[in-house]
């Protein structure tokens, strides 16, 4: 989710009459947004922020900056109620926590409300690069090892949707945050037509009918899952590539990479580079083993490895 967003002014004026939500809820909700760099921590904070004040709440919000945007951990505090005196969560105040990130989810467990707090997840993974300093084949990263149950255990109410995986199917993966959204969506008793007038004035018009459907996918999964219906989550061990009869493939997006060659200057195999258009390249396949480095680092999610298997008369890139 990305693009120009409208300011708050430009929101309030059609802003309603406070809601008998609003006017019920004496004590603030509070919602805490993680991630990583890039992947839209902000906005959705944002866009929870604006949507409360429609309603008719007093709203504070609280954000981190800086180096953060650059693939580091990014947090940001919304609370929302009558009265709203500071814009920070207590530790172990949080009504919901919302996880971009896999790891950055576990890292803030303890600021939920332990007996009603809810935890809301992407199983995606972006692994450090410090977590990446033992390259051989089938080596092991050292990054959160927790398991699914194990994680959904420590808290009053959790869940840990594959919301990447569900964006890459609607053919856009940079909607998982709000695969996300749509799961806080049916915790929160917001009309859910204003959930989607909301989103439809933050994203670039062309992305709209994309977003809308990521939204309805993750209240629809959401709803089925405090029903009872299986929705199986998994957590797979990060580990660097086995060997196997297999040819590196780099998928680059050029339009989404801003050039800030974040991947050439960290790869360890040196084997990137920027090309006269200033579009990171492989400038050296035959060096590329496929470590997936680049990958995590980059912010803007504008590149991609595969591992393609070969078959036994061909030649495998190591």
């Amino acid at each position: 989710m990305s693009g120009p967003s409208p300011t708050a002014s430009e929101l309030a004026k059609a802003m309603p009459a406070p809601s008998t939500l609003a006017a019920a809820e004496q004590q603030p909700v509070n919602v805490l947004v993680v991630g990583v760099g890039g992947q839209g921590v902000i906005m959705v904070s944002k866009l929870i922020a604006l949507l409360a004040q429609q309603q008719g709440f007093e709203v504070k919000q609280s954000e981190v900056h800086g180096m953060a945007k650059r693939g580091g951990a990014v947090f940001s505090h919304v609370r929302f109620g009558e009265r709203v005196w500071s814009p920070t969560i207590p530790l172990g105040e949080a009504d919901f926590l919302i996880a971009l990130e896999w790891a950055e989810g576990l890292r803030w467990l303890n600021y939920l409300k332990p007996d009603t707090g809810v935890f809301i997840c992407d199983t995606k993974q972006i692994v450090p690069p410090f977590s990446c300093r033992d390259r051989r084949p089938g080596a092991a990263l050292g990054y959160v090892r927790e398991t699914v149950d194990e994680v959904i255990a420590k808290v009053a109410e959790g869940y840990a949707i594959d919301a990447t995986h569900m964006a890459e199917q609607l053919g856009n993966d940079r909607v998982a945050n709000v695969v996300l959204l749509g799961a806080l969506s049916a915790a929160l008793k917001f009309p859910a037509s204003q959930w989607e007038e909301i989103i439809a004035d933050f994203v670039p018009k062309k992305t709209v009918g994309v977003n809308i459907e990521a939204l309805r996918q993750g209240r629809r999964w959401i709803e089925e899952a405090r029903k009872g219906l299986p929705h199986p989550s998994t957590v797979p061990t990060p580990a660097m590539p086995v060997h196997a009869d297999y040819r590196v493939r780099l998928e680059i997006t050029p339009e989404w990479c801003k050039s800030c060659d974040i991947c050439v200057k960290m790869c360890p195999e040196r084997c990137l580079r920027l090309n006269a258009e200033r579009i990171v390249e492989l400038a050296s396949p035959e060096k590329c083993t496929g470590c997936r480095m680049c990958e995590w680092l980059c912010p803007d999610f504008a590149l991609r490895v595969h591992l393609d298997p070969v078959r036994a008369t061909e030649g495998a890139v190591r």
